[in-house]
């Protein structure tokens, strides 16, 4: 979340990752402040009452430049090196939930990760404005795409619907401004009562949430990536307990032959 930081501190950070690990640190930069409004009050560069001016973009080029070591010749960061020196960089990933980021990630040539579990409805039109508006860039030769989503996996459509309760309350809950741990699936079942195991009403062309066992899910995977045109998809599982969430993983990994079966 590039507001709360410095574009030279993350240039630095990652820059010490890509000397560790060479050719396996990407960075993904947001422009969301993140969390609920005391978090972003806490992270703020600068606590005053007035608001903070959005300079999302210029933060954005200069990371790139701190990065590649791209400023202009007569720019005073210029003369600033980046240590540790790394003949090459972190791929950074715009990531977004709107058309807005689609189109700077378009614009710079830059690969872009939309999230979908935040913001389902606009994904169609954002993942083909990114990828009709691309222009090639010393970072990237051709658009690159992915779409972040939510996916409860289990052995069964039914095991899977009924952990899925637990991020439903959940998100029931934030609507109303309560930030609380993922509930339970018990206290979810009872506090959504006959509402809990419902189908759940989306407007938009693909649900927030991928639910259901390994086939039923790679068939949604599958449809949604042949759609957009994807490489790659990456989700986020949110469930109550820890095993399940392992589990609902280990069952794709082996769906989509990610580990020796």
């Amino acid at each position: 979340m590039l507001p709360h930081y410095s574009p030279l501190k993350v240039a630095e950070q990652f820059k010490v990752l890509q000397a560790l690990y060479p050719d396996r640190i990407d960075l993904g930069v947001g422009r969301a402040p993140g969390g609920s409004p005391i978090d972003s009050y806490a992270l703020r560069r600068e606590r005053v009452d007035r608001p903070l001016p959005d300079d999302f973009p210029q933060q954005l080029v200069e990371l790139l430049a701190f990065l590649h070591d791209d400023f202009p010749e007569k720019h005073p960061f210029k003369r600033i090196l980046v240590a540790p020196y790394t003949p090459d960089a972190p791929l950074v990933w715009l990531l977004g939930s709107s058309l807005w980021s689609a189109d700077v990630a378009a614009q710079l040539g830059l690969p872009y990760a939309f999230a979908h579990f935040i913001s389902p409805e606009p994904t169609r039109a954002a993942i083909e404005h990114y990828q009709s508006r691309f222009e090639p860039s010393k970072h990237l030769d051709a658009p690159q795409a992915v779409v972040a989503l939510g996916a409860i996996c289990a052995e069964t459509d039914e095991e899977a619907q009924r952990l899925m309760t637990s991020a439903r309350l959940m998100r029931r809950r934030r609507d109303r401004g309560e930030w609380l741990p993922v509930p339970s699936v018990e206290e979810a079942m009872r506090e959504l009562g006959e509402d809990a195991l419902k189908p759940m009403r989306d407007t938009s062309e693909w649900p927030r949430y991928f639910v259901g066992s390994p086939t039923t899910i790679r068939k949604q995977f599958e449809a949604l990536a042949q759609a957009l045109k994807l490489d790659e998809i990456m989700i986020v599982t949110i469930v109550h307990d820890h095993t399940a969430r392992l589990r609902s993983y280990e069952l794709l990994a082996k769906e989509f032959a990610l580990v020796a079966t």
